[in-house]
């Protein structure tokens, strides 16, 4: 019978305050994971469990998101979010890792491996944005804004909407025919759970959303080194924007994942990131 798999939690200081993160594994090469916006690391529990077995598998909350504190910055950039995730390298004394990036994830992971070549061998990007124009005006408008207290609890039913919508459109605020999602709405305690995570950063969370909505993927991506996996899964509303990306990445390939609820997501998963990462070098 397999053993469970323990993972662990842990704070560190940094220059901008603590980071939070969860840790699993204690054999193989050190994997980096970097959550989607909103939430924190608890989102990648299932992944880190999937990767714990053959890697030493860590997963911070990025700053301003689950229990990590934010950045100085009134208006953070991706670079800045990357810079910390150095520096929480650094702290843990990784001197390489490869990196896993979802969402704003991705961009922060894009970003690290622009920063810091000789420290990321291997990256997976998991959705690739790329907003422009009045798209991009659009979502900065609408998309996140923080969920500032009030005295009869409604600001708790907004935040429980904004989670729950994800799950139905993109994007969410747009509740109509055609921005309708065909992937369910998933289960009560992973939503319970998401929307806790969102609740403990309830007046930053936005901020990483709006530096990785400005991030300029098509620009940016021309400048990674290192051999990347672009994927996305079949039901992903990032998808055609990461395929379409795959062309600027200079030594990268695109792989489509199954939808998330299809029942070999995960072993599909595994397979393609143990092939990308058997194939390093």
């Amino acid at each position: 019978m397999t053993e469970p798999i323990a993972i662990r939690r842990g704070f560190v200081d940094l220059a901008h305050g603590q980071m939070h993160y969860r840790h699993a594994g204690d054999r193989g090469e050190p994997l980096l994971l970097l959550h989607a916006s909103p939430g924190s690391s608890r989102q990648l529990v299932r992944l880190i469990e999937d990767f714990a077995s053959d890697h030493r598998v860590f997963a911070p909350d990025t700053p301003g998101n689950g229990d990590s504190e934010a950045l100085a910055e009134t208006e953070p950039t991706v670079a800045g979010l990357a810079a910390a995730m150095l520096a929480f390298l650094d702290a843990m004394g990784l001197s390489k890792v490869r990196v896993y990036g979802s969402h704003t994830g991705a961009a922060i992971a894009a970003e690290l491996a622009i920063l810091a070549p000789h420290r990321v061998p291997a990256l997976v990007l998991d959705g690739v944005s790329l907003f422009e124009g009045d798209e991009l005006q659009d979502v900065l408008d609408h998309y996140a804004r923080p969920f500032e207290p009030d005295l009869d609890g409604a600001y708790l039913i907004r935040l429980f909407q904004f989670c729950r919508d994800q799950y139905l459109f993109f994007p969410w605020y747009r509740r109509t025919r055609e921005s309708r999602r065909d992937s369910g709405i998933g289960n009560a305690a992973d939503l319970h759970a998401w929307v806790v995570e969102v609740m403990k950063a309830n007046s930053t969370y936005h901020l990483n959303y709006l530096a990785a909505f400005r991030w300029a993927a098509d620009r940016r991506l021309p400048l990674i080194a290192c051999r990347t996996l672009l994927t996305a899964a079949a039901d992903d509303p990032l998808i055609a924007t990461t395929k379409k990306l795959e062309t600027h990445l200079p030594n990268g390939r695109f792989v489509e994942l199954p939808r998330v609820d299809a029942a070999d997501f995960r072993t599909a998963r595994k397979a393609a990131f143990d092939s990308f990462f058997r194939t390093e070098g």
